[in-house]
Parts: C-alpha cells; sequence; structure tokens
C-alpha cells in the first residue's frame, strides 16, 4: 500500500512539472538554471572543509532545478534570479543566495514524510524548495505584505502543502511542533528557546546567530534522542536580523 504523504509528493511534483512546461517554455531560464544549480555544486566543493559536505543529495538538486527562482523575486529582477547571489524583495529583506539556500537544506537531511518549520518566508523561494522534500512545510513572516505575497504565490504555484502565517517567528509554530526540521532564515543573537523546544529528538536546525553588525555564524543544531543537543558552527554568513518583540 502507497502511504498517502507520497501520493501527495507525486501528485505535487506532477502538477510543478506543469507548471514548469506552462512557464518556463514562455520564459526559458532553463540554462540559466542549470548554471546556476553547477555553481552551487562548485560552492559546495569548495566550503566542505566547513560543512562537510562535498556534494548535495540528488532530491535537492532536483529541487533547486523543478522551483523557478525568478518566480519568487520582484519584477524587473528576473534576469538576475540564477545569479548566485541574495537579491532585495523589499521591506528591507532579501531572497537569499541560491547556495545558502541549497546547503542549509542539505544540512537538514529533509525525508519526504518530514514536517519542516521554516521562519522567515521573505518570497517563499525556500518554502518552495523544502515543500518539494518534505510532507508539509509551515513557514512564518513578520511583514505582511511579504506574508500574503508569499502565501498567493506559493499557493498559485502548486506549493499547496506550504501553510503561511503571519507572526513573530522567534515563538514559532507551537501547535504544530514538534517538528523534524526547523530552518531560520533571519539572524538572531542566539539560538531561540521556543524553536529549541519544537524541535522534535532525532531533529535538526540550522540558523543564522549573531549581530547584524559583527560575523555572524550558521550554525547547526541537532537534537538526539535522549533530547541532548549539540551545536556545530558551519560558516560565516550574513543575514537580515530576525525581528519582533523579543
Amino acid at each position: 500500500m502507497i502511504h498517502s504523504f507520497l501520493l501527495d509528493r507525486v501528485v505535487r511534483i506532477i502538477i510543478l512539472s506543469l507548471f514548469l512546461f506552462t512557464f518556463v517554455s514562455a520564459d526559458d531560464f532553463s540554462s540559466a538554471r542549470k548554471d546556476m544549480v553547477n555553481e552551487i555544486l562548485l560552492d559546495v566543493k569548495r566550503t566542505e572543509l566547513s560543512t562537510g559536505k562535498d556534494s548535495l543529495n540528488s532530491r535537492v538538486v532536483d529541487a533547486l532545478y523543478g522551483v523557478p527562482r525568478h518566480n519568487f523575486v520582484r519584477p524587473g529582477d528576473e534576469k538576475y534570479a540564477y545569479e548566485n547571489r541574495p537579491l532585495r524583495i523589499g521591506y528591507g529583506q532579501t531572497i537569499s543566495q541560491p547556495y545558502i539556500v541549497a546547503i542549509m537544506t542539505e544540512l537538514l537531511d529533509i525525508n519526504a514524510g518530514d514536517k519542516i518549520l521554516e521562519i522567515g518566508t521573505g518570497s517563499g523561494y525556500q518554502a518552495a524548495i523544502l515543500s518539494v522534500l518534505a510532507k508539509s512545510v509551515f513557514t512564518i513572516e513578520i511583514i505582511e505584505p511579504l506574508a500574503k505575497q508569499a502565501r498567493i504565490r506559493l499557493s498559485r504555484m502548486g506549493f499547496d502543502n506550504v501553510q503561511v502565517r503571519l507572526a513573530d517567528g522567534y515563538y514559532g509554530w507551537q501547535e504544530e511542533a514538534p517538528f523534524d526540521a526547523i530552518v531560520v532564515t533571519a539572524a538572531a543573537t542566539h539560538i531561540p528557546a521556543p524553536l529549541l523546544n519544537q524541535l522534535k529528538p532525532g531533529g535538526k536546525m540550522v540558523a543564522p546567530v549573531g549581530s547584524q553588525f559583527f560575523t555572524q555564524q550558521l550554525m547547526l543544531i541537532e537534537r538526539s534522542l535522549d533530547g541532548t543537543v549539540r551545536t556545530r558552527q558551519i560558516l560565516p554568513v550574513s543575514f537580515v536580523p530576525l525581528t519582533g518583540v523579543h
């Protein structure tokens, strides 16, 4: 018997394929997207000593090929969408560098049946990548126009296993906890305790930690099955700050 989440994933892949056939054929970014993925793979090899990863899981590579990044940038910026760099999306926020999206996703070791929490929806690109890999994605954005835009965009593109909430991401999404993996796309000065408490035993979290004006470190946080927590610095990074009443 095929599990329902596998059927859901097959349906999502079919919908995404139809979307790409319709839109990529009209605006052919396939060559640029291939170049982007190749550049990401070279960067992964270059940073192996820091990340412990010399390649990407084939599922992550397929997601990078499959999700059209040019639909997640501001109008007029489509020609820059497949450059390996962040782009501004308004309201003081950015869509992350594709390499950073890739390595953060890779570090989470996502399985098809996983439930994922994302803090900092932005334009929705990272959530879309996670959507292809996991059973369900819960993503939180504190800036109302971005949350609204991402919700509409993700729904229109068929990423229907993603739920977008307008809220302060520092406190997570307690009603849906625990999560198999958590990805934080804004920097805090410390690892938020509410998020750590919502991470399932055996789960992983990636988060940038540090001040906006000093060096930030991408951290990998792992909760073992007995509840103990291990942290490891991965890479120096630069993210917009995590905002909210905290």
